[in-house]
């Protein structure tokens, strides 16, 4: 998989969580702990994205 593809997955997963959390957010019985969980999961996919772009920046 190029790194490009990688980045762009990544990426997909981080618009998704985005929105699930948004949705989360919303409900009635919104759950503040699985909130925080995909709050998480969202930060390391963009630091994973951000570790990703500035190695290949270095390359260059």
């Amino acid at each position: 998989m190029s790194l490009q593809t990688h980045l762009t997955q990544l990426a997909r997963k981080h618009e998704a969580l985005e929105r699930e959390i948004h949705d989360a957010k919303h409900r009635p019985s919104a759950n503040d702990l699985r909130i925080a969980e995909l709050k998480r999961k969202k930060l390391l996919l963009k630091d994973e994205m951000n570790r990703l772009r500035s190695d290949t920046d270095s390359l260059h």
